[in-house]
């Protein structure tokens, strides 16, 4: 075999991301001397850093004794497209000679992976360094213009554009008519675009996608029939992008329309079509749909698997996304960081701890553990598995920390009730160059609602709008609802809502509906019901909490109404279950649950365990049955909740030396919070529970939230 061989072989293993296959040519080249070559020597460099080895890519660097113009650009290339935008930076300033693609690549890398404004100065930089931007160059920086709204530094560079000769170059028009479209200046991005000789199906997307983007769905819909009459041939960009507008819109009916066009063009057997429709029917909740078009693909590749993984993971059911995920590995096709992102997303929604850690060793062995991306994934996964430690060692082990592994960090320590910590972070944070974002203080403020500081939570909202220009969002007004309904303060939380600079939505009110369950307000709690009813008159969870604080209160004809009135409108209660993971497979329950294959043995654990708690003080709280019966039924009707019929099941299943981990889709009830307390002390077990509010972490008796949750 000669040189051009192994080029090509290189290539092939770049191709499908082997990297144990280029690393047995880059053996049999050094074997048999081929290695002296700078050529030869760049491809190999390239294959490691494409392969996302960049340990072996960087010592073949250190070892080459002659490098060329290519040798540093393919290292500034790995290094960026494994997101460690700040080693390409120090490659970039190291190297000798810098020309156009050097100062690109680095560009391009911040503007797509999220450091927009590093992307503009970098910019700058090239350009007191005397060298002058090309297309290339303009469409970056527009980008990173885009994922910033900067409509200003925009406009400016836009006025480079014309100076330099460029404004008829297809792809920077696309990009300034997609700055335009972000920064809702549609008249601005139209004129652009009428102003195009030449326009390409990028353009057209990025006009259709402005439209869909501020809410002019029709205009969208218009502007791609539009395209058509034109004569531009229907092709597979005109209908991802057309496509993405249904997704976004969860429009199925027009998906479905169009699905129909497509076939009817024969298109249907397109790659990215076909991705484009699995992504939208997955957007729109319809996955009998999004599975058939799969199946019927002659072809899949990564984006194909990751749109239904990630389809299933965002809709909540992530048993399915694991089987998917499990297929997709047992196949040719690797996993890419949006992959492991969502399938980490799956692991989270299950407390998945142990599917999530064997996903995590991978990680590390692909060589993805230096992603921001995933590693954010991976913080959040441990998180919301409530394994913290995990979460902080990830965090404390990335390169570079950017503003979503802060804020995830921090948010999960909120979920988790370490406010402490999650503060501490916070003033770490704020001595770095990073800028705290909307995000981080949903985070601030929830770790202090859950840990009932008050004053604290005040200081960081008003700090948030003074000191850092950040506008409060409705999220940020619901942490602020929950802060002060946890303790107590209904008349304040009130008065913060009838004050907001926009209407509440649902989430607001049902934040409040919630504190007036907590603390037996039914006055508060009929004005707060009043609302959500009008907002989403087909949400059971309102018609329950309403008629559980009438049942509280002891107004049991006015409970008996709320439930009357839930059943003439065909509304169901949410059931409650609880499920755990044991040897990665995920167990579930509700209550006075039969169907296990081991009840027998659960419900005897339970029984035993309900002995020995009470022989050390439990008592059944049976004031959290909200029904009207005898009190030795009430009591039955409390032992076999699902989170304590899951307990059980972890308890016969799980080593004692395992924390056994539960989530229940609904708030854990003050009587199960009190028996799980004692349980975890008769049984000496760490147990972690997650319901939809908050982590309880029990141990030896007692639960982190302090009773406060």
């Amino acid at each position: 075999m000669d040189s051009d061989s192994y080029t090509l072989l290189l290539k092939d293993c770049i191709h499908r991301k082997s990297l144990i296959q280029g690393r047995l040519l880059h053996g049999r080249i050094i074997k048999y001397g081929y290695n002296r070559g700078t050529f030869l020597a760049n491809h190999i460099l390239e294959m490691y850093a494409m392969c996302r080895s960049l340990m072996d890519a960087r010592q073949l660097f250190d070892k080459m004794p002659d490098r060329d113009e290519h040798t540093w650009n393919r290292m500034i290339a790995g290094y960026t497209q494994c997101r460690r935008l700040e080693d390409a930076r120090q490659m970039l300033d190291e190297m000798p000679q810098r020309s156009e693609v050097s100062w690109n690549t680095l560009i391009a890398g911040y503007s797509r992976y999220g450091d927009a404004e590093e992307a503009l100065e970098t910019f700058c930089q090239m350009q007191r360094s005397g060298i002058m931007p090309n297309q290339y160059s303009f469409a970056s920086v527009l980008s990173a213009c885009s994922r910033l709204a900067h409509e200003q530094e925009g406009k400016q560079i836009h006025a480079g554009v014309i100076r330099r000769g460029f404004e008829a170059n297809v792809f920077v028009g696309s990009s300034l008519v997609d700055l335009y479209g972000k920064c809702a200046k549609i008249d601005d991005a139209r004129r652009v675009f009428d102003g195009m000789r030449d326009r390409d199906e990028g353009m057209w997307s990025a006009m259709i996608a402005g439209h869909a983007r501020h809410g002019h769905s029709e205009e969208a819909l218009k502007l791609f029939l539009d395209m058509l009459r034109s004569g531009m041939n229907s092709s597979q960009f005109s209908f991802t992008s057309i496509l993405s507008v249904c997704a976004n819109l969860r429009d199925l009916e027009c998906g479905r329309s169009l699905h129909g066009y497509i076939v009817r063009t024969g298109l249907d057997t397109n790659v990215f079509v076909g991705n484009s429709l699995v992504d939208m029917y997955g957007k729109c909740v319809s996955m009998e749909d999004a599975h058939k078009v799969f199946d019927e693909m002659s072809k899949h590749d990564e984006v194909s698997w990751n749109a239904m993984i990630g389809a299933y993971a965002q809709n909540g059911d992530g048993v399915e996304a694991l089987k998917w995920f499990c297929q997709m590995e047992g196949g040719d096709i690797k996993p890419d960081d949006f992959t492991l992102a969502s399938v980490l997303s799956a692991c989270a929604s299950l407390a998945a701890v142990q599917h999530g850690k064997h996903i995590h060793s991978n990680i590390v062995k692909t060589g993805y553990g230096f992603d921001v991306y995933v590693s954010s994934a991976l913080i959040d996964m441990y998180a919301k598995c409530g394994s913290i430690e995990d979460a902080r060692h990830v965090f404390d082990e990335m390169p570079k920390q950017d503003v979503v592994s802060w804020s995830a960090m921090i948010g999960g320590y909120a979920q988790n009730g370490c406010a402490k910590e999650a503060l501490k972070l916070f003033e770490l944070l704020l001595g770095t160059n990073v800028k705290p974002n909307h995000v981080t203080f949903v985070g601030i403020l929830s770790a202090c609602s859950h840990a009932g500081l008050v004053d604290v939570g005040f200081h960081n909202f008003y700090s948030m709008i003074q000191d850092h220009c950040i506008t409060p969002q409705a999220d940020h007004y619901g942490c602020m609802i929950d802060l002060l309904g946890r303790a107590g303060r209904l008349d304040e939380a009130t008065d913060l809502i009838n004050n907001m600079p926009f209407k509440p939505n649902a989430v607001i009110w049902g934040v409040l509906l919630g504190a007036c369950r907590i603390h037996g307000n039914f006055e508060v709690g009929q004005v707060a019901a009043e609302h959500l009813l009008k907002l989403e008159p087909d949400n059971s969870s309102t018609y329950v909490l309403l008629s559980n604080i009438y049942a509280a209160a002891g107004k049991w004809d006015d409970a008996a109404k709320v439930r009357k009135l839930m059943k003439s409108r065909g509304i169901r209660k949410v059931p409650g279950y609880s499920w755990i993971e044991v040897k990665n497979k995920v167990h579930v329950f509700v209550a006075d649950d039969n169907s296990h294959p081991q009840t027998a043995e659960i419900y005897m654990t339970l029984e035993r365990l309900t002995e020995q708690i009470k022989e050390v003080g439990y008592v059944p709280d049976t004031n959290f049955v909200l029904h009207n019966l005898e009190e030795e039924h009430k009591e039955h009707i409390l032992s076999y909740h699902s989170e304590k019929l899951a307990i059980a099941f972890g308890i016969i299943n799980t080593s004692p030396r395992i924390p056994i981990r539960i989530v229940k889709n609904l708030r854990v009830c003050g009587d199960c919070h009190n028996a799980i307390k004692f349980i975890s002390e008769v049984s000496e077990r760490e147990i972690i529970l997650r319901d939809v509010s908050r982590f309880h972490h029990f141990r030896n008796g007692l639960c982190s939230c302090g009773n406060y949750w």
